[in-house]
């Protein structure tokens, strides 16, 4: 016998074990009693419906074109909470088919010296009438009114950064400064919180297997109590694929004292940069310099010196020397 005819044979059996199950007694009467169960709950939902409830609606408050330059004193309400009445039925439109829109608060033409942002009672109930169903009763709703006296505040030109982490896949580094546009942005508040804020940074973004430019469009961090002129930036982080580049660089000594003079083993040092692909023919050794002086010389005594480089590229992150240190013998002039 064939492994498909075991299986059919196998799957016909399972099926009449099955409908033998179903045809016994206490099955059929188990079937009975949910059928009953589930027409009773049917009959009880039907009826609640029918009945007339009171529930609490939240419709939220969009506040638009606000002029950067003022400040509110005090907090602006971002909901309103709406108690109604209606049958079940149409309570359950709210819960599951009706999305309350938000009451519009357009500031757009308002004077940005002095004043007080003032929403009436009439608008509002205006504004939640016209989302509600013909069979819905409007009780009550809190805030009645929207009443936000607002004052001038300073302004500040700050510097934007880039706040987050960038990782790469092996082979590709981050190479130059990240173009954020614009650079910097101008923030309000008072002048007391303006003096504690010399930048703003974007909400933190963690960026993985990066292996070429990633543009972002990002928010600003909040900083409560400030306004800014935007909300967004456009950052672009340049991402390169890297290589390695060496270099000899001579050691050079500065300060010496007329009637010494140095020799420096090696006298040349072995740099290798890591740097971006497309910079790799820019780089020369007129922009490297290994420099050091006569105190550090003197200090040294007779142990060798450790030495770094005094001068490189800014977009060079990454360098090693070899070796890391150099011995000298300081002799005096025969005249």
């Amino acid at each position: 016998m064939s492994r498909l005819e075991t299986f059919v044979q196998t799957f016909k059996a399972t099926v009449t074990d099955i409908k033998a199950f179903l045809c016994r007694q206490r099955w059929k009467e188990a079937l009975i009693f949910s059928a009953f169960v589930l027409l009773s709950f049917g009959f009880w939902l039907l009826l609640s419906l029918q009945e007339e409830y009171e529930t609490t609606l939240y419709v939220p408050v969009a506040y638009q074109n606000v002029p950067p330059s003022i400040s509110f004193s005090g907090e602006k309400p971002e909901k309103i909470a709406v108690r109604v009445r209606d049958k079940g039925s149409g309570l359950l439109n709210y819960t599951f088919r009706r999305n309350m829109q938000p009451v519009q608060v357009d500031m757009k033409g308002t004077a940005t010296k002095e004043g007080v942002l003032l929403v009436t009672r009439e608008q509002i109930e205006s504004a939640i009438t016209k989302q509600l169903l013909v069979t819905t009763t409007l009780l009550d709703f809190e805030p009645r009114s929207i009443r936000l006296p607002y004052s001038a505040i300073y302004q500040k030109e700050v510097p934007v950064h880039f706040n987050g982490k960038v990782r790469t896949i092996p082979g590709f580094l981050p190479s130059g400064e990240n173009i954020i546009t614009p650079s910097h942005i101008t923030i309000y508040a008072t002048q007391e919180v303006l003096d504690t804020i010399n930048e703003v940074k974007t909400v933190y973004t963690e960026l993985s297997d990066c292996s070429k430019t990633v543009p972002r469009n990002l928010k600003l961090q909040p900083i409560p109590g400030v306004n800014f002129e935007t909300q967004r930036v456009s950052v672009i982080i340049p991402i390169e694929e890297y290589t390695e580049k060496t270099l000899h660089i001579p050691v050079v000594c500065e300060q010496i004292p007329e009637h010494y003079i140095i020799r420096i083993f090696p006298p040349e040092i072995n740099v290798t940069c890591h740097l971006p692909m497309s910079r790799f023919k820019e780089l020369t050794e007129d922009d490297l310099a290994i420099h050091i002086t006569y105190d550090e010389l003197v200090q040294a005594g007779n142990e060798p010196l450790f030495i770094d480089l005094t001068e490189k590229p800014e977009w060079i992150h990454t360098y090693s020397l070899d070796p890391e240190k150099i011995e000298f013998i300081l002799e005096k002039k025969n005249y």
